[in-house]
Formats: structure tokens, sequence, C-alpha cells
């Protein structure tokens, strides 16, 4: 299971539930407390975006590793 801690805003979110769809694996985001599935978008607007969010896979994808790698904050 891969885990990466990101930063984005309720304006980013489209985006990524759009490339998290075309994933052929389960992709779950969380603040640690509230964990959604990252393939709907009601489900992540309704995280918490003031604090880090993480996002936890287990398979690869350019376009989502790409992503990843946009919205990635310090550990």
């Amino acid at each position: 299971m891969i885990t990466k801690k990101i930063s984005m805003t309720p304006e980013d979110v489209k985006q990524f539930v759009n490339v998290a769809t075309k994933c052929d694996f389960d992709i779950d985001i969380s603040n640690r407390s509230f964990a959604v599935d990252a393939k709907s978008i009601v489900g992540v607007l309704g995280l918490d975006f003031s604090s880090p969010l993480y996002v936890s896979y287990d398979g690869y994808n350019e376009e989502l590793e790409k992503l990843m790698h946009t919205y990635a904050c310090a550990s």
C-alpha cells in the first residue's frame, strides 16, 4: 500500500477525482481521522482542506503519479 501526503484546495478536487476514476484500483483519501473513496467527488469535498491529506492506493497509474507529485507536500 502506498500512502502519500498531499495538499490541495476544493478547486483541485474535480481534476483529482477525474484522474482517480481512471484508475482500476481503489484509492482512499483521508485527513487521518476520516477516510473517503477518492473517486467520490462528494466524499472528497467533505474533507477538511486546511490540513494535509493522505492518499492511499495499491496500484500504478502514470497520470495519478504526476498528480501526486503536483500536490505533494513536505513530510
